[in-house]
């Protein structure tokens, strides 16, 4: 799905630094960083949610183990 991404001045000089360190072109560097940033988000809503639900369960183990 094609989109438009506004950046700022120092954004898109960043960017293309970036990019022409790696040898590549600004649009695979962002898409990249999307990747990554979705990525690891995701993980870390996912342990928030398997903690948030599991915790309560060994609560009381877990307290009796820091004893």
């Amino acid at each position: 799905m094609p989109m438009t991404l506004r950046l700022t001045d120092a954004e898109a000089e960043a960017l293309r630094r970036r990019a022409e360190y790696e040898r590549r072109s600004m649009q695979e560097v962002a898409k990249q960083a999307v990747r990554e940033y979705v990525e690891n988000h995701s993980r870390q809503d996912l342990l928030s949610s398997v903690l948030d639900e599991e915790l309560p369960r060994y609560a009381e183990a877990l307290e009796r183990l820091g004893k």
